[in-house]
């Protein structure tokens, strides 16, 4: 006998049917020990959820099998022989010479080298009585309040008192230097 007129497999016949879409793999926990969050695998035996969980978990592995490694007498023999090797490098190392100094070394003498610099006590009281504003004002001045606060959230911080530089500056100069 022959093949049939109307065969089953022909693409006429398969008008009606749907074609299968390729299954899925379910929801799966990534295997890492710490991150364990939930995934779509893209492949059947995805066993870590990123690219950063897979290398963690290669590196760890290489970890585990080095440690059994050494735990075997083979292991201890090679590990003890690398040890040995390293001691006797570090015999037969010479020590380092002491750098030569090119420059002559600058000395600061125990004279009142920064008291030039300083500013006298008195006028500490002055600088502090000047900037009668908080910091925070300073900082947050032109912030405006969050989206969705109360007309007035913003009038905590001092709004009166006005921050002048100028007399800032003046009384910050050295006391015997006059303002030009």
């Amino acid at each position: 006998m022959g093949p049939s007129e109307s065969p089953t497999g022909h693409p006429e016949n398969q008008e009606g049917r749907r074609k299968r879409l390729a299954r899925r793999p379910r929801r799966r926990r990534c295997l890492l020990k710490g991150c364990e969050q939930c995934f779509h695998p893209r492949q059947a035996y995805q066993r870590y959820c990123s690219e950063h969980c897979r290398e963690a978990a290669g590196k760890w592995s290489r970890w585990k099998a080095q440690q059994r490694y050494r735990e075997t007498t083979s292991g201890k023999e090679k590990r003890n022989g690398q040890s040995r090797r390293y001691r006797e490098r570090v015999r037969r190392r010479e020590p380092p010479e002491p750098e030569a100094v090119s420059e002559v070394a600058r000395v600061i003498t125990k004279e009142d080298f920064f008291r030039a610099w300083l500013r006298p006590a008195g006028l500490l009281p002055e600088i502090r009585a000047a900037a009668a504003k908080s910091l925070a004002t300073l900082l947050f001045a032109g912030v405006p309040a969050r989206h969705g606060a109360r007309l007035g959230a913003g009038a905590a911080l001092a709004a009166g008192a006005r921050l002048n530089p100028d007399i800032l500056i003046q009384r910050l100069r050295w006391p015997y230097i006059q303002p030009v």
